[in-house]
This record gives C-alpha cells, structure tokens and sequence, in this order.
C-alpha cells in the first residue's frame, strides 16, 4: 500500500493562509521570492509569514537565483530552497547552488517542453526535482495540468531522487494524479486559490481530505 505523499502548499501570501496550512498538515510551506510571479513576496515578508512555520518545513523558492540571493535565503533561515531555471540555464551554476546550501536542501525545478531532454547531470548537484507544467517564458503556478506519464517515467528511471509533482493539482483530480503517477511529494499552488497568492479555505480543505 502506498504510504501518504508528501504535501507542500506553495505561493503562500497571507498570515491566515499559513495558519490554515498549518492546521491541516502540511508538510512544505513555500513562499516565492521570485519578482516576476503574481504570487511574490518580499524576502522580509517571506521571513514574517515563516516564522510560523516549524523549522525543517520552510522553502524559499525563486528562478534563476543569483548566488548573493540564495546565501541570503539561506541566512534568513529557511530549509529548502526551490530554483527554477530554463533549458539555457548553465550547469556551474547549479553546482555553486549545491556548494551554498547542500544538495539535499536543494530542490531544482527544470523548466522541460516536451521536445527536451532530462538532463541527468542535475541529479549531481540535488537530491530533489520538481517537474512543473512547461509553459513557455513561464515558471510555475500556470494552473496547467502536467505530463504525469513523464514524471512516472523520470520517478521509475531515478528511484534515489525525490521527485515532486506540481502543475495544476487541485481537489478534482489529486487522486487521479495519485493513480497515475504513484507520487510521494506533491506541490499544491493554483489549483487551491481563489486568486493569485490568496488561498481558497474550502479547495483547501477538500486538498487535504482528499489526500489524507
């Protein structure tokens, strides 16, 4: 019998929102430093809205973070730290992300079309991979639905990674994603808002009932 996944609720904005998600059982909290989502925050803000937070629970996510950027993330006292980043992206710097913060509080989050291949190299520098919805010039919280047989692909071929689902998951259809591709850590972002960065009490709570 599968055991329970993993849940982490992303694009956290608002005290009340944490509180929730914190009630319920989350296992992830993750606040987005990154200026160009509608969900940002401040890293001030995020620091606030985290010190709610159990240590060991706290993710600080951004794109193509800066080296200055993530030591000051990691300063400021959170546990996980989700970087997206593009198909150009250069590999030395994700090695230099795995010297800062370590590989296994380093969750990478490649940005794949279709047509793109998995690099393998990546799985050098991150014990965990986030595979979002590939929308192009786009990262994250497009409430898009992804390529599950991909992810149950990729999880089968690397079974030593952690692999978290994201893109478009919400109370309709986390047990078909479940079926589909057996997965242990789930993101949860659009899917459970009413707007960006402003959760929905009641698909959140259907969220957890559903998987709990």
């Amino acid at each position: 019998m599968q055991s329970l996944p993993k849940i982490k609720v992303c694009g956290l904005t608002r005290e009340e929102d944490v509180k929730l998600t914190l009630s319920l059982g989350a296992d992830y909290f993750g606040f987005i430093l990154y200026p160009g989502s509608p969900r940002a925050v401040s890293l001030d803000r995020a620091v606030e809205l985290a010190a709610a937070v159990p240590m060991g629970q706290r993710v600080a996510v951004d794109v193509a973070t800066s080296l200055e950027d993530l030591k000051s993330y990691s300063d400021a006292g959170f546990d996980y730290f989700q970087i997206h980043f593009g198909a150009d992206f250069e590999h030395n710097r994700l090695a230099e992300y795995s010297k800062i913060v370590g590989k296994e509080k380093l969750w990478l989050a490649p940005s794949l079309a279709s047509e793109d291949t998995f690099t393998e190299v990546i799985l050098d520098y991150a014990d965990t991979i986030l595979i979002d919805t590939f929308v192009k010039d786009q990262f994250g919280g497009t409430g898009k639905v992804g390529d599950w047989a991909r992810f149950n692909t990729l999880k089968e071929r690397y079974p030593q990674t952690n692999w978290i689902l994201a893109g478009g998951l919400s109370p309709s259809n986390l047990l078909h994603a479940l079926a589909s591709t057996a997965a242990d850590h789930l993101d949860i972002n659009s899917g459970v808002e009413t707007a960006p960065g402003i959760k929905d009490e009641v698909k959140l709570r259907e969220a957890f009932k559903v998987l709990r």
